[in-house]
């Protein structure tokens, strides 16, 4: 079995992508607390990423997103009701590695090119949404 060191640098790419937006939230007043080994952050800039930013390609925003180990919500509530989804895509950034953010961003082009939904469709959420 890999050692727990080596799968956080595996997936450590994921995670970098996510300290922009670790450190924007607790500024904000945000707060943070590690749970099995994911940092689980929520605030003021998770809130408007989330919201805003996601919601530029995806209507209504999200409520969640994970990279690599940093797990952020809209809120408190939204941490424990999305928390099993998003732990599937905590295994799937151990599992890909660096190379999954481009494999998510592929999955959902193949959907798109498919007329498929990029987000529904992508099957690294289908797979989250059957395990959670």
């Amino acid at each position: 079995m890999k050692s727990r060191w080596l799968i956080y640098l595996w997936a450590s790419p994921n995670t970098a992508v996510g300290i922009p937006l670790l450190v924007s939230t607790l500024i904000s007043g945000g707060k943070a607390h590690c749970v099995d080994g994911v940092l689980e952050v929520h605030g003021p800039a998770a809130r408007f990423f989330l919201r805003r930013i996601v919601g530029i390609t995806l209507r209504g925003g999200a409520s969640a997103i994970t990279l690599g180990h940093i797990f952020a919500a809209r809120d408190a509530d939204l941490l424990v009701k999305t928390r099993t989804h998003e732990r599937v895509h905590v295994r799937q950034c151990e599992k890909y590695g660096p190379f999954f953010l481009p494999v998510y961003f592929a999955a959902s082009l193949w959907a798109l090119v498919r007329g498929k939904r990029p987000y529904e469709d992508n099957f690294l959420e289908r797979e989250a949404f059957e395990n959670a």
